[in-house]
Parts: structure tokens; C-alpha cells; sequence
């Protein structure tokens, strides 16, 4: 198996980066292009908890917009010719914790960026104590 192919990394990343523009813009037509169209599509929250890609949908018509941030560290590494992960740490405006988000991106036929959408997704903010 080949990690981080280039060409593949390239598309990843183009659409990792296309999905954090949209996040911020709260573009929900262009986060559900990137995020698979199907009941196995998940996505867990800071304060949610969200399975399949209609309880995804309901959840960002309902929020008005995510919180500002700015992306700390991001890793994104590709494994064969069709799955992906992206591990990003990220830091909201006002706030000094650290939140992380983890995407499991899979190579589908049809879609823009070479296919790639989010069938699994996980977002956090670091807790002050363990």
C-alpha cells in the first residue's frame, strides 16, 4: 500500500482546505457536498452526537454558523488509493483551548476534488484536566 501519494495528498488537502472555508462562511450546500450522502456518514461534536448524514444536515441548518477559529497544526495522510485521514488542531476566536477535529475522508466516483468526502468526522476542545 502507498501513503501519501501526491497527487492524492493534493486532493485531500484541496478539499480539507474547501471544507474549512466553508465551515467558516457557513456554506452548508458546500459542507454537504463534502461529506458523504449516506445514514452511515457520522459526525460527533463538541456537544453533539450525529448519525447519518440528515441528523448532520438538521444539526447545521439549526446552529447558525460555527464558531471562528484558526487552524493550529493540521496532518493529513492518505492510505492506497482511496481513504484518508485529516487531524487538525484548531483555536476558536476568545478562547485559549485547543480544539482538535479528525476526518476520515474516502475516494468516491463522482464529486468535485477527486471524489473525496467525509464518511466519519470528530470534534473536541481540550478539557483542563484528565
Amino acid at each position: 500500500m502507498r501513503i501519501n501519494d501526491p497527487v492524492l495528498l493534493a486532493e485531500v488537502t484541496a478539499a480539507f482546505e474547501a471544507y474549512e472555508r466553508a465551515l467558516m462562511a457557513d456554506d452548508i450546500p458546500a459542507m454537504d457536498a463534502l461529506f458523504h450522502d449516506a445514514p452511515t456518514t457520522n459526525r460527533f461534536g463538541v456537544g453533539e452526537v450525529l448519525y447519518g448524514i440528515e441528523e448532520i444536515r438538521e444539526f447545521r441548518k439549526g446552529r447558525g454558523g460555527s464558531p471562528q477559529r484558526k487552524l493550529g497544526r493540521v496532518s493529513i495522510t492518505t492510505y492506497g488509493d482511496a481513504f484518508a485521514t485529516a487531524d487538525a488542531e484548531f483555536f476558536r476566536e476568545g478562547s485559549d483551548r485547543r480544539g482538535r477535529q479528525s476526518q476520515s475522508w474516502v475516494k468516491f466516483a463522482d464529486g468535485d476534488f477527486g471524489g473525496w468526502k467525509v464518511v466519519s468526522a470528530h470534534v473536541s476542545l481540550e478539557g483542563s484536566s484528565h
